[in-house]
């Protein structure tokens, strides 16, 4: 009797994805974005005290230059080298105005200063997102803590999220700050240690959401975490971060699609209007080339 040939089929299983436990994310340009340019603000503090409106191309150019000398100098808003913040801020915008070919004496420059200090220590120069607060609460339903991972200071965390209405305990659960912890990216220490506040062992169940290839996504994978990018401007550097192998989003609704898929979250309907960011890009872009 011929014996009956059995092909065994060998099952194609699908390769399953640790669970996830943590997201990170950036805060400027992924949750929040600058208003205008770095010339509006500027021009309105001279202008304040009865001076003309520096030159906006010129007052960039001595942005750049100064924020980059004192980072430079004095890592992390000056906590590295125990620099109180206002004076940090205070040499980058003297500088910056130095550095411009605006040659103001000192009592000038001071005026001119704490009017700036002030703005940007508060919620006016920033735009919250239309998709952040819902992509938060997305993740943080899903049972996943959520980390703020950002080259800021304390006012960040202490004035300017909150008051965009991005609170510590429901918008996310806790937060590294370069200008309090005394780490800043691109080093992967960050992210070593927003994994050890976030109580994650394993890096692999962790993803990171940032829209800088150098400093959010790099270092983030170098650490074992999964990381995506976004490109919120349409920038031309983000075709080198594709062709680099890097998974790039527009916005955090595609973000949120992604996680769905790949982690098999639970997806939430919304319609979520693209944010406008017109006049955001130059001075986000002022602050990441320095």
């Amino acid at each position: 009797m011929a014996s009956k040939l059995v092909r065994m089929v060998t099952p194609i299983v699908r390769r399953s994805l640790p669970n996830l436990k943590c997201v990170t994310i950036d805060v400027t340009g992924t949750l929040i974005a600058y208003k205008g340019s770095l010339g509006d603000y500027y021009c309105i503090a001279a202008k304040r005290i009865g001076l003309p409106c520096p030159d906006y191309d010129r007052m960039h150019e001595g942005f750049k230059v100064a924020y980059k000398e004192m980072a430079q100098k004095h890592p992390c808003f000056g906590n590295a080298t125990n620099m109180p913040n206002i004076e940090w801020w205070r040499a980058v915008v003297y500088n910056s105005f130095l550095k411009a070919g605006y040659e103001y004496d000192n009592e000038t420059l001071e005026k001119i200063f704490l009017r700036i200090y002030r703005t940007f220590g508060s919620a006016a120069p920033y735009d919250l997102l239309s998709d952040a607060k819902p992509f938060l609460h997305w993740i943080r339903k899903q049972g996943i803590t959520v980390g703020v991972v950002s080259n800021a200071e304390h006012r960040y965390r202490d004035v300017i999220l909150p008051t965009l209405g991005l609170n510590q305990g429901s918008e996310w659960d806790f937060g590294v700050f370069s200008g309090i912890d005394g780490v800043e990216k691109p080093d992967p220490m960050i992210y070593e240690l927003a994994l050890e506040k976030a109580g994650v062992e394993n890096a692999c169940e962790a993803l990171h959401v940032g829209d800088s290839y150098k400093k959010d996504y790099l270092p983030a994978k170098a650490v074992g975490m999964h990381a995506v990018l976004l490109d919120r401007f349409n920038t031309v550097e983000s075709k080198m971060w594709k062709e680099n192998g890097a998974t790039v989003f527009p916005d955090l609704v595609e973000v949120e699609k992604y996680m769905h898929s790949r982690w098999d979250l639970i997806p939430e309907e919304r319609s979520v209007q693209k944010p406008s960011c017109d006049g955001a890009n130059h001075l986000s872009q002022a602050v990441a080339s320095a």
